[in-house]
């Protein structure tokens, strides 16, 4: 990786060479850059840890953008046309306003941060498991932690119907407290620092270009990554239940797993990811995603408009695929240590452990540098987006008149700066669920500036700053400030209510995995019973092939803080991480939230920051004075006229363009109205049709692989 920054450094001549590799990729290139940017060691864990969890129903997880690729072909001619270096120039352009795109880059490069966060995180919590400590080695608070953890379990593991109801909130408690169960020798923070130099080094030498190039190498680690597992799994399931062969795989998975783990929409344990949970947000994902500086950076950097859409619904598709090979070794694992790893963030690297080292070829080291090349992959676009816009539209706005080489020299500190910082939040967060949360939802607050200021004339400075200022204090700035201006908040009763805790019984046809669970519920039946402690009768053994039912219990959580509520080991409740104002104030408009299901009230959260934004932009501009005509006829004209591969012929179609910006005005849906949408040609029609038909090609194939061998 290194030696490749130190071949590309005689690339880089300009700004544009650093920050968009001089805009000089083809469709290969383009593909890995799309496909290195989106995934990460993150996405293979998070699919992993996920299916484990709720079975193959789980994969949805990291599948709610498949939906997205027909509007990532028309939006990426979009950005391509923009013909700027970052996105922030799009709200200096369209707007005419300097302090906005700097406002943007402030904005975007916190959201980049934090995506990258997310990487680190997942890339240190699965490596660092490799090197558990021993009980020997355990400091005294850590060995309290283990003693929880192993109750937890424990209680866990029981019916929930012979539970007493000491031991029922017991179990919250627990959970609440959320100990951990493993302690490594291996340092997090060193291995940060070594992917964080590896990176930065590369990085600084050779801008976009060394990042693309590194792109293609380790998105193919990616792809190494993603079956890696699968020949020695096979192996191992046929070791241990007979047979041989891919197809008696299947047929084992069907004989021994729970019928539920092969439920694609509706298991039980993913209730709370509902319908209208999903389509909320997808909705949201959707219209964020395109706002990320990243998205500008992966398709501005192709040569021509059709490479950059290409590129882009490709990289994606290629994720997607990797997502079922994710998903499908899941279940493997479900098989093979259900009865071994109970904490599912861990399972990855047990596998690794178990069946790549057993070997002693170096297979382990080979699982390590995959996840390190997934990493970097993303990091690498990532920092560049953070360091184009701070430099940029930054640096540049408040250090006027400096040298080309003295901005890439800024860009280079900014992207140590970027990727620096991404570590230190990556330290700092809890989970990465709480990270991922704030990337899908944080870019609202410049959502609705872009997509209107994209299409809508009427759009102008006054409503974009309206809706952008209202969004970030409402949303992001009081949810902090309250709870600590106001701490006795986090211990109110009545912030402390829950969403409605919801019982589901489904009937199954048993495995051996249902034999072996209901006997140890037996067992604890009859532990309890000698006690006089049982409740209910005692439940009857079962064969395999038995019709049974199968009740769980789907625990109310904590509707105002975005952290849930924590019970200490005292027993006091205290809301954890922020405030939920959205929330709050409906529920004081007479709302029982209290009676609504988790789901229902994300989806309200969710439906309520997506929508405000565009409703107070909408408001604000209708009752504004529009922006300068002649600075929007430029805009739009700009935005018109198709990037053609000869730059010199397509700076000749651009000032035609701007010399009357109207020749493209019979291309318009709406001729007479304020709403710029293009008519559709040939290309946008396949495009979008063969991208539906490829969604559907994956669904049938995650159908087909859930159903081989039952």
């Amino acid at each position: 990786m290194i030696a490749i920054g130190f071949w590309s450094r005689h690339l880089v001549k300009n700004q544009e060479d650093f920050f968009l590799g001089g805009r000089r990729f083809g469709k290969l290139i383009q593909t890995f850059a799309a496909f290195g940017q989106g995934t990460s060691v993150d996405t293979a864990v998070g699919v992993i840890t996920t299916a484990i969890r709720n079975g193959a129903s789980g994969i949805w997880s990291s599948m709610l953008y498949l939906f997205t690729a027909p509007v990532y072909w028309m939006l990426a001619p979009w950005m391509r046309r923009l013909r700027t270096l970052t996105q922030a120039d799009f709200f200096e352009e369209r707007y005419g306003s300097k302090p906005m795109a700097a406002f943007y880059s402030v904005i975007g490069s916190i959201g980049m941060m934090a995506l990258l966060a997310v990487g680190f995180m997942a890339m240190t919590r699965t490596i660092v498991p490799l090197a558990p400590k021993a009980m020997a080695a355990l400091s005294a608070q850590e060995k309290t932690e283990l003693q929880l953890t192993q109750e937890l379990e424990s209680l866990k593991a029981s019916d929930y119907r012979l539970l007493t109801e000491k031991q029922k909130t017991r179990i919250n408690e627990l959970e609440e407290i959320n100990p951990r169960n493993l302690f490594s020798h291996i340092d997090e923070n060193v291995l940060l620092a070594t992917v964080c130099f590896v990176t930065i080094v590369y990085v600084l030498l050779g801008g976009l270009v060394a990042a693309f190039l590194t792109d293609l190498i380790q998105g193919i680690f990616i792809l190494i990554l993603s079956v890696l597992f699968l020949p020695f799994a096979f192996v191992k399931v046929s070791s241990i239940y007979g047979g041989s062969g891919i197809f008696h795989v299947f047929k084992t998975l069907h004989q021994q797993l729970p019928q539920s783990y092969f439920e694609i929409f509706g298991a039980p344990t993913t209730v709370d990811f509902t319908w209208y949970y999903i389509t909320a947000i997808s909705i949201m994902g959707t219209i964020n995603v395109v706002v990320q500086p990243n998205f500008l950076v992966s398709t501005a950097s192709a040569k021509d408009e059709y490479t950059a859409r290409f590129g882009f619904v490709a990289g994606n598709f290629m994720k997607r695929f990797c997502i079922v090979f994710w998903g499908f070794f899941a279940l493997i694992a479900v098989l093979l240590y259900h009865d071994k790893v109970r904490n599912p963030d861990l399972v990855w690297g047990y596998a690794t452990k178990d069946l790549l080292g057993q070997l002693n070829i170096g297979l382990v080291g080979l699982m390590i540098a995959c996840l390190f090349a997934a990493l970097m992959s993303k990091a690498t676009t990532l920092m560049l987006a953070c360091a184009g816009l701070l430099t940029r539209n930054i640096y540049c706005y408040l250090a006027h008149g400096k040298s080309t080489r003295h901005y890439m020299w800024a860009g280079r500190v900014t992207s140590v700066f970027a990727i620096v910082g991404s570590a230190f939040l990556a330290i700092k967060f809890d989970t990465i669920l709480e990270v991922l949360k704030f990337v899908w939802e944080f870019n609202v607050v410049v959502a609705a500036a872009f997509w209107l200021g994209m299409k809508w004339r009427r759009a102008n400075q006054f409503s974009a700053w309206c809706s952008m200022v209202f969004t970030l204090i409402t949303f992001f700035v009081l949810p902090i400030i309250i709870p600590i201006v106001f701490p006795a908040l986090r211990t109110n009763e009545e912030l402390l209510k829950k969403s409605q805790s919801i019982q589901i019984v489904r009937t199954y046809t048993a495995t051996q995995m249902d034999v072996n669970q209901r006997e140890k519920e037996i067992t604890v039946w009859d532990s309890l019973n000698a006690e006089n402690k049982a409740e209910g009768a005692r439940l009857q053994s079962l064969r395999i092939g038995d019709s049974f039912e199968k009740k769980q219990i789907v625990p109310g959580q904590g509707i105002f803080w975005t952290k849930g509520i924590r019970t200490d080991l005292n027993g006091g409740r205290s809301g954890r991480g922020d405030l939920n104002v959205e929330l709050f104030l409906l529920d004081k408009t007479g709302f029982d939230l209290s009676e609504n299901l988790y789901a229902l009230n994300e989806t309200l959260r969710i439906a309520i920051r997506t929508s405000v934004p565009f409703i107070i932009l909408i408001l604000a501009a209708l009752l504004a004075k529009p922006d300068d005509r002649k600075m929007l006829d430029r805009f739009f004209a700009k935005m018109k006229t198709k990037v053609l591969l000869n730059k010199e012929q397509d700076a000749k179609e651009l000032a035609l363009s701007y010399e009357n910006p109207h020749r493209f005005d019979h291309n318009k849906l709406f001729p007479a109205s304020d709403w710029e949408f293009e008519k559709w040609d040939k290309e946008d029609f396949w495009g979008v049709v063969i991208s539906i038909l490829i969604i559907l090609a994956i669904i049938a194939a995650i159908k087909l692989l859930v159903t081989i061998g039952g």
